[in-house]
């Protein structure tokens, strides 16, 4: 998933030369860690981290003798799945979501829905290894070049802030290992990584990235805070309140379905699954058994399924995933009864999208599960 930045003007404009060398130097350490074993996890802060105030911001203020700092000496090695357990739920009152001010002095590049989504997904760091995690979004991105003249933001101070303010509302930072070939390579590739990427900050190596989570007792809040990347004096933040997507899209019931298989041949369906694999969801059940349904009332219907992406990442790994999900749907139907020989199934991926990949809700639609008729 790409950001579009904004203001950055001119400056974008003088270093894509650099960024694109940057990422091709990336890109060929990656691809000599490809087929190596992923190193062991880092560490986290062995130490409880403090509660403090109940409200964060993110000023200009150096940190003091009592703010919390990181740790000088990696510590012990953590297990290699992260537990978000190991983060004591805090006893802060938290602000209002997602919690952080700009900076003194700084304005947030991004507006919109460049800087808010309601439901998006992105890679955290969290021990030694990147994971995604999904729910409500807000992306901030700062250039500290544009500090004011009597205070220059430098990228430790930057990072510094929302360290202390983190601290303040009871969290903990969970992972501060970087993007390095290795960890890039563990998590799939750069082309995977890329797509789920949210942050403005390009994911190489030559930023900053640091994780934090604060935890509730019902819910887990990720935040990301990388500087540096391939623009200097830069600073950018993710704030992702975890959470599942709710669907503003109901399902076609069994008469439905039949009604645009007879006027089109085909009918589309938005089949909630695992997320970048073709495991079905608990809620995809209502919509398979309308299937069966619609199946059992005509003995004479042959249906293709076939599966659709939209145009993230690699084509060809969404051609096998859209292939896979499709699999999926025809195995369900065949454990409810259904006679294998009245199914087929096959995967598109991105080659057949019914709306603009360019919008969140263009992409919502094209990543569908359509059944087609056949002979």
């Amino acid at each position: 998933m790409v950001i579009r930045t904004v203001t950055l003007g001119l400056i974008l404009a003088t270093v894509s030369l650099a960024a694109c060398s940057k990422k091709d130097d990336a890109r060929e350490a990656e691809a000599q860690v490809a087929q190596a074993v992923p190193a062991g996890p880092a560490s986290l802060p062995t130490s409880d981290s403090p509660t403090g105030d109940s409200t964060a911001s993110t000023s200009n203020e150096l940190p003091t003798s009592n703010a919390a700092s990181p740790p000088a000496t990696q510590p012990a090695s953590l297990p290699a799945e992260f537990d978000s357990s190991s983060v004591p739920v805090t006893t802060a009152s938290l602000p209002p979501f997602p919690f952080f001010k700009d900076p003194e002095g700084l304005e947030n590049d991004l507006k919109g829905t460049d800087a808010v989504k309601s439901f998006d997904r992105h890679f955290f760091i969290a021990g030694g290894k990147l994971v995604t995690q999904e729910g409500r979004e807000a992306l901030f991105q700062y250039n500290l070049g544009n500090s004011p003249a009597d205070h220059h933001y430098s990228e430790l101070e930057f990072v510094r802030n929302y360290q202390n303010a983190v601290t303040a509302l009871g969290g903990r930072e969970i992972g501060s290992s970087q993007l390095t070939p290795e960890v890039i390579a563990a998590a799939g590739g750069r082309d995977q990584v890329e797509k789920y990427w949210a942050a403005a900050s390009p994911a190489v190596p030559e930023a900053e990235h640091h994780t934090f989570m604060i935890r509730t007792a019902d819910k887990e809040y990720w935040i990301h805070v990388s500087s540096g990347a391939i623009i200097p004096s830069m600073g950018f933040v993710v704030v992702l309140e975890k959470q599942g997507m709710k669907s503003s899209l109901g399902f076609l019931d069994a008469a439905a379905m039949k009604k645009e298989l007879d006027a089109k041949g085909r009918v589309a369906l938005y089949i909630n699954f695992d997320t970048d694999k073709a495991t079905l969801r608990p809620d995809a059940q209502p919509v398979v058994a309308e299937v069966d349904k619609l199946l059992t009332s005509d003995e004479s219907l042959k249906l293709s399924i076939e599966g659709h992406t939209d145009n993230s990442g690699s084509a060809d790994h969404n051609r096998t995933l859209a292939t896979a999900r499709a699999r999926s749907v025809l195995g369900a139907l065949v454990g409810l009864g259904v006679d294998p020989s009245r199914l087929t199934s096959k995967g598109f991926g991105p080659d057949k999208p019914i709306a603009d990949n360019a919008t969140d809700e263009g992409r919502a639609k094209n990543r569908r599960v359509e059944l087609v008729k056949t002979n």
